[in-house]
């Protein structure tokens, strides 16, 4: 079951409202993030955090993502987590 929903994350001081789904995988799950045209896909690790994947053949972008605002979104992802 995919469940949508927002994911308010800020980032070097602009809010960013961005579409998210949670996608269960078994005994786990991931949550796909919508950044610009591109998908991110976030899973649980073992620290209790989340990683950032990106599924091959999706990257669209002619500039790099920012490292910085994938962080920013794991961590968002784990304060929802913890909630």
């Amino acid at each position: 079951m995919n469940e949508p929903f927002i994911l308010p994350v800020t980032y070097q001081g602009k809010a960013y409202e961005l579409k998210a789904r949670f996608e269960r995988w078994g005994y786990t799950h991931r949550i796909a993030v919508l950044i610009d045209e591109t998908t991110f896909t976030f899973e649980p690790d073992e620290e209790g955090g989340y990683r950032a994947l990106s599924i091959p053949g999706t990257l669209v972008h002619s500039v790099p993502i920012d490292a910085g605002l994938l962080n920013a979104i794991a961590e968002k992802l784990i304060s929802l987590n913890n909630a």
